[in-house]
């Protein structure tokens, strides 16, 4: 039975209450042509495109793109084509962002990896995704020495040993006119991003060109409804996981914003930038939220430019929601909800009006549907009842890698991720986020085994 305004219909699903995004037409568009395919038409070719929040350091649109050609040609003069892997190791940086960029935009593969990873664990994921050339900073080189693949070095180093076989500087210097056009599709694979999933067992994520652009349009549909222009979103959570890479990164860049950038989180630091070039946007983290409500650091800065927080990749609680409004009563405060396997994004409630919906990841994102399905009978639950979080839409990945038993376990034939969190939808169409099916969790975008583990990770953080 539908219940009206929940988006709740009488096949059993829940269909967002966004208009659809529409996708290029064209087979062959890229994620990067598509971000910079009306960059002149709209006027942005001098407008700021990304800032190194340390340095000051920035690039226009304009200059993005000529450096990302000229990173391109430089890859494709070492030998990086079509469907080669590029690992990159490396902290934020405009450097990690061109390099992304340039590498997909020649047809070849990213994956990305955390830095704090051990050797044997960045061993683990260089076999498994196939990687043939290696991105990374000379305070990491040791990381992936043994692995003996051609390194490309983002930075000066006396380290420079006989794998490292150029630098991003040197890339930065060939001829833009010499970047390689090659044909590539929507359906083709632009990054594996290495998740837990619903299993435990680290498994690479295969993103389409597709799916960047998918819920680069998801999110934007938002940013146009609500008239919200000239926006400073800063990235402060790490480049290597999804919701920076996508939904703060690639989103940001696709909708003509500006992108500050950095290299790794410091409290007051982040409220330094916020302060010193007035960001307006700030994704974010439970933790982080945690502190801005309850850390004393918070009153010496000026934070008043800040129009909203959007927390994701973890649940945020009602309680922390109102403190941290209460402490920055000019900041809405938003939450979202997405998985690696949804290319970060799923659901989200931006800027919400009534504290009593503090709490929800938010409505479904334009063209999603979900079920909400009962864990023992698989049957689909209406409003208000819990069970399994079902999710379909253009975002949803291709499969894991190499992997076809844990695919064929969370994506079914009808094109349902099975996400393993329990939620249920309310008489609106808001979903909240209650539980695990797994014990494993999500915290800080990464995976933890217990509560303890995430206290411990969060007073690491602090």
């Amino acid at each position: 039975m539908a219940v009206e305004g929940s988006g709740y219909g009488p096949d059993g699903i829940y269909h967002s209450p966004r208009p659809p995004i529409q996708l290029p037409e064209d087979p062959h568009m890229d994620l990067v042509s598509f971000l910079f395919h009306n960059i002149h038409a709209a006027g942005l070719a001098n407008k700021t495109a990304v800032v190194d929040a340390a340095t000051g350091q920035a690039l226009t649109y304009s200059e993005l793109k000529q450096n990302i050609q000229s990173v391109a040609a430089g890859l494709a003069s070492l030998g990086v084509s079509r469907g080669h892997v590029v690992l990159i190791l490396s902290p934020n940086s405009i450097h990690f962002a061109v390099l992304f960029l340039a590498v997909v935009s020649i047809g070849a593969i990213v994956t990305t990896v955390n830095p704090v990873y051990t050797t044997r664990e960045i061993a683990k994921q260089i076999k498994d995704s196939g990687t043939k050339f290696i991105s990374t900073v000379p305070e990491l080189l040791n990381k992936v020495q043994n692995a003996r693949l051609p390194v490309i070095l983002i930075g000066e180093s006396e380290l420079r040993d006989e794998n490292v076989v150029a630098l991003y500087s040197e890339l930065l210097s060939t001829d833009p006119r010499n970047a390689p056009q090659p044909q590539i599709r929507q359906t083709d694979t632009a990054a594996l991003l290495y998740s837990s999933g619903t299993t435990g067992v680290s498994k690479g994520v295969i993103i389409s060109h597709r799916n960047f652009m998918a819920a680069a349009l998801q999110v934007a549909v938002d940013v146009q409804l609500l008239g919200i222009k000239d926006q400073i979103y800063l990235c402060m959570l790490p480049m290597f996981h999804v919701f920076a890479l996508v939904g703060i990164f690639y989103t940001t860049l696709q909708s003509g914003e500006t992108l500050m950038i950095m290299a790794k989180f410091e409290f007051e630091l982040m409220l330094e930038a916020i302060q010193k070039y007035r960001v307006t946007c700030l994704p974010t983290v439970p933790p982080v939220c945690i502190a801005l409500a309850k850390q004393k650091a918070v009153e010496k800065y000026d934070l008043s430019s800040l129009q909203e927080i959007i927390s994701g990749a973890a649940p945020l609680g009602k309680e922390i929601m109102e403190e941290c409004s209460l402490k920055l009563p000019t900041s809405l405060l938003s939450q979202g909800y997405g998985l690696t396997e949804t290319t970060g994004i799923a659901s989200l409630y931006r800027r919400p009006q009534h504290k009593e919906h503090f709490g929800t990841v938010g409505l479904l994102c334009s063209s999603m549907e979900a079920k909400i399905v009962d864990i023992e009978s698989g049957k689909p639950l209406s409003p208000t009842k819990q069970g399994e979080l079902w999710l379909r839409g253009p975002n949803i990945m291709q499969g894991y890698l190499n992997n076809k038993e844990a695919t064929e376990s969370t994506l079914d034939k009808e094109g349902w991720l099975h996400t393993g969190d329990v939620g249920y939808f309310n008489d609106v169409g808001l979903l909240f986020i209650v539980d695990r099916l797994k014990e494993l969790i999500k915290y800080k975008g990464l995976q933890a085994a217990s509560a303890m583990d995430c206290k411990n990770d969060m007073q690491q953080a602090q």
